[in-house]
């Protein structure tokens, strides 16, 4: 089973994809970062932790279920109307529940930080105070969507590497394990990092806000929707990466301003 990591390839291809499960994993670091601020300090690592097990659990999951997981892809309901056409699969239904889910989190907790912008910090905590479970319970339910996006872009990467299939099998779920450990040593030192600064809180928001309408965006693209003759795109990933690592340089040259201008 494991004579592929005979074949250079078969390292390389490792590598490669372990890299891009942890690029693709920054959405869900910020997601669950998010979802677990309003927790007891003593919960927030048990919460990080065990939401990204889960993202593992899942991928892993998935990865066995590879076949089901295509047929999802099928469309089981097709629109065609004089001004609109689209092919509706139960994997654009879940890229476009979790867009939404997305939308509404990342808008309902921005304003909630606006609102409670004035208020004492103890009584912010005493009034947004969330419980272990229902955290867990929102880690998990984005970390389908997520996941989904995760496994497809492996299998692609992966694919004509072997005829054997389970050797194909053994490097996805190897990758998956590393880069959740990977992860998991980082995304608790980032979000204390990201608790303490308001401003970065604001700015992760605003990027799930904007993998929010992504995720909507491709699930019209697999839906192959048409409006008026005109066909949904995709949204190439990398715009999406380089706004998210263009709008973090600047924050951190905005670190580096305000100390220098507090007077010493």
């Amino acid at each position: 089973m494991f004579d592929i990591f005979a074949s250079s390839d078969a390292w390389i291809a490792l590598l490669t994809l372990t890299f891009l499960e942890v690029i693709l994993g920054i959405d869900n670091i910020i997601f669950i970062t998010l979802a677990s601020d309003k927790l007891p300090e003593k919960n927030r690592k048990k919460a990080t932790n065990i939401g990204l097990f889960l993202a593992m659990i899942m991928r892993i999951v998935l990865l066995f279920g590879i076949s089901y997981l295509i047929a999802l892809s099928v469309p089981f309901w097709h629109i065609n109307t004089s001004w609109m056409t689209a092919g509706i699969s139960w994997q654009a239904i879940i890229l476009f529940a979790g867009g939404i889910f997305l939308l509404w989190k990342s808008v309902h907790e921005i304003h909630e930080k606006v609102d409670e912008a004035g208020v004492e910090e103890q009584e912010i905590k005493d009034k947004s105070s969330s419980s272990l479970s229902k955290a867990i319970i929102q880690i998990a339910v984005i970390n389908i969507v997520f996941s989904f996006d995760s496994i497809l872009t492996a299998v692609g990467m992966t694919s004509g590497l072997s005829p054997n299939p389970d050797d194909v099998l053994i490097i996805m779920i190897i990758a998956v394990v590393i880069s959740i450990l990977i992860m998991m040593l980082f995304a608790n030192p980032v979000g204390e990092f990201i608790n303490k600064h308001p401003s970065l809180q604001i700015l992760g928001l605003s990027f799930l806000i904007l993998i929010g309408f992504m995720l909507i965006a491709e699930a019209a693209h697999l839906s192959h929707l048409k409006i008026f003759g005109s066909e949904i795109g995709s949204i190439p990933k990398g715009y999406l990466y380089f706004t998210i690592a263009f709008s973090l340089l600047v924050e951190f040259l905005n670190f580096q301003f305000r100390k220098k201008a507090v007077p010493k």
